[in-house]
This record gives C-alpha cells, structure tokens and sequence, in this order.
C-alpha cells in the first residue's frame, strides 16, 4: 500500500539521465567586441574595422580584419590609392583610435591635415532628383525606341555594393576635417627625412629605412598596450590604425622602381613578413600603398602579394584612351582584387562580381560594379534574312555558302 501512494500510477522507477550540456551553446562574448568602432565578422569572428569605404568593406568581407595588411596597388598618380588612405585614416579618427602615418615623401603632418570631413547620413545618402512622370504610353515608347531590341527584357542589375547592416561613416572629400577633431585624435609619426641615419645589421636583406619603421612599430605597439595579451593595466583597449604610404619607391632607398633585377629584392619582403607578424599579435591594422605601376619585375609584385592579407589595384583612366570614351563616362578608373582574406576558415569570401569600378562623385568616393551601356548606335542593326551577313565576301573569298542559311543570335 505504501508503495501504492508513493507511486500512483503503479509505473516502474526509471532514473532519467541529467544533462547539463547541449551541442548548441551561445557563444560567449569577447572582450575584443567592447573596442569601439570594431565588429565580428559573421563568417570568421574575426574583429573587423571599418576602411571608411563602404563599398570597401563590403569588398572585404565586411571590413578590414585586425591583425591583417591591407595592399594597395597605386594608380598612376597617386590619386585615389591616397584617397583611400585618408579614408581609412578618418575613419580611425571619427572612432577615436589611435594612428601611426609613415611616409617618406609627404610630411605625415600634412597628410592627417587632408583628411576628408565626416558628414550625415541623410547627407551622404544622395537621393536622385524626382523627374516629371509621363504617361505609361509615353513611356514604353520613349524606352522602346531608347533602349536596343537584344536588352528589352533584361533585368535591371544593382550596381550598388552595399550589405545590410550599416558599418563606418561617410565622408565629404570636398571639405577637410575640422581641427578640433584632428586634434582630439592621438597620432604617431614617422617622416623618413626627419630620422636619423641608422644602418642596417650585417647580413640583413632589410633596408635601413624598413629596418627603423619596424622597430619604431614595434615600439609604438609595446609601450601604447596593443598587444593582445598585455601586462596587467587599467587602461582601456583600443585600435591602431597604421597608413604605409608609398612602400617601394626610391625615396625609401628601393631600388624595385629602378631595375628589373634590383640589388634590395628582398627588402620589403622581409619587411612585410616582419609587419605581418607583428600584426598578429597586436590590436593594430595596417594599409599599404605601393607604386606597382613603376616595379619592372612582376614576380617581386607576385612575392609583395602573396605577403599581405587583402591587396587590391587601382587602374585610372587619367591620361588613357579610356579617359575620353563615352562608354566609361561614369567612372573614374578599374578595381582589381588582387588576393582576399583566408582568416579562420576553409574557404574565403570572395565577391561575387569581378568587374569592379570606381568613381569619384562631388563629394564621395565609392566602388560600384561596372556595366557598360549597351551600344545604342544607329549604324547597329540586324542583317536582312534575304541577305546574310559575309555573303558577298565569302563570294569573292570562293567559299561556299547557303544563301538561305541565316545566323540567328
């Protein structure tokens, strides 16, 4: 009766089995995410950074990794690569991170004086004029005769490299920054001209210049707490925004611009293996322009690559044939992706548009995939059926054709 009351339903004790884990667990927080400005990635957990290009981190993955090495392959004249530059110089300064400027030509002074001037969103976000509708008739007649029979069913393709969730800020590059939020801003110096001469040790393939840049990186990094696992402190984590401008050229002592088979080959290879893993174990990203237009032997460029994690180039149309043509009217020069990021994962994330293009707008600078207007000329037009297309040349050529036979495209 007593084991009645205790078990009711007259049903056999059967211990249950507890279990205090599950396969699916959140995953916990990093401190790293506490940094402003930063985000993790969705494909790797990787703490990105903003480039200050939208179109650019989106380009990327979502945005430049920390501890990663961002190429930049010059156009021409050094335009836009130090555009982009200054935008990722900005974008530190806005998120209020800290930055190092090398430079050996322009005074890194004067380059953080050139920084775009942030802007609002409703600002940044141009917003086509509103035409005077037509009719529908109207309409379909004027696109029936404007737009070539072979496009009238196309799709409209978005040129626009966006992604969903908002990252960075946008910038106005026909006004500088104020001062007061330069100034706000913590900045790190190295003007080539300004160090003092220093040699290199024996039996080092790096240059005295690359060989001072580095330590004084090293030295920057440990005595400002970038390191990821740093003493015991009370000072609150932040980024390192580090711009290399020019890596390469004569006026770093190379001598890759000069010769095909330069004495210092190994140079700056040696020096961005040392960055690299210097970077690594550090809370600090680096961009680096290079005048790749003027290294005369392409397989150094390959090795200059292969180094950095994301490389990108920067074809302008300045003082090219495509410079006049009506059908790059809309932009400003070719991107190419060099190499993209292989960060904790098996496969990288690699864009899904392989014709890339950049314009320069009034006041923004933004990467777009390029589409080419189709070819509206009225001297275009589609052969006859009583009269293929070849007929008379393959006539005098003695070839023999089906006159009946007509090409279908």
């Amino acid at each position: 009766m007593a084991a009645s009351q205790s078990n009711p339903t007259n049903k056999p004790d059967v211990e249950r089995p507890v279990f205090n884990t599950t396969s699916f667990q959140k995953k916990t927080r990093s401190k790293l995410l506490s940094i402003p400005g930063t985000r993790p990635s969705v494909q790797n957990g990787q703490l990105l950074v903003s480039t200050g290009v939208t179109s650019l981190d989106f380009l990327l993955g979502g945005g430049l990794a920390v501890g990663t090495v961002l190429l930049i392959e010059e156009d021409r004249y050094d335009s836009y690569s130090r555009m982009i530059l200054k935008y990722f110089l900005a974008e530190g300064v806005v998120c209020r991170h800290e930055l190092y400027v090398a430079a050996a030509q322009d005074n890194p002074t004067d380059i953080i004086q050139e920084l775009p001037d942030p802007i609002l969103d409703d600002v940044a976000t141009h917003k086509p004029v509103e035409q005077p509708r037509l009719s529908s008739d109207t309409q379909e007649g004027l696109d029936a005769m404007k737009i070539a029979w072979r496009y009238q069913n196309l799709p409209k393709v978005q040129s626009t490299l966006a992604s969903s969730s908002r990252f960075g800020h946008y910038y106005d590059v026909s006004k500088t920054m104020a001062s007061e939020i330069r100034e706000a801003a913590r900045c790190h110096h190295f003007y080539l001209p300004e160090q003092p001469v220093q040699t290199s040790p024996p039996h080092s393939p790096m240059l005295p210049s690359y060989s001072w840049l580095l330590k004084s990186l090293e030295e920057v990094i440990h005595r400002e707490g970038f390191l990821v696992a740093p003493a015991v402190t009370s000072k609150p984590r932040n980024i390192l925004r580090i711009g290399l401008h020019s890596l390469g050229s004569a006026l770093w002592g190379d001598d890759l611009c000069c010769h095909e088979n330069p004495k210092s080959s190994h140079a700056l290879t040696t020096f961005l293996y040392g960055l690299r893993a210097l970077l690594r174990s550090s809370l600090a990203v680096a961009v680096a322009t290079v005048p790749s237009h003027l290294i005369q032997n392409r397989s150094i460029m390959g090795r200059i690559t292969r180094l950095c994690d994301s490389a990108i180039a920067l074809e302008s149309f300045k003082g090219s044939e495509r410079e006049t043509n009506p059908l790059y009217k809309d932009y400003h020069g070719l991107l190419h992706v060099r190499q993209v990021p292989h960060l904790n994962c098996l496969v990288s994330q690699l864009p899904d548009h392989k014709d890339l293009a950049f314009k320069l707008k009034r006041k923004q600078f933004s990467i777009e995939r390029l589409h080419l207007p189709p070819d509206l000329s009225e001297t275009v037009s589609r052969v006859s059926r009583g009269e293929p297309a070849g007929g008379a040349a393959a006539a005098t050529s003695g070839c023999a054709t089906s006159a009946n036979k007509d090409l279908d495209f």
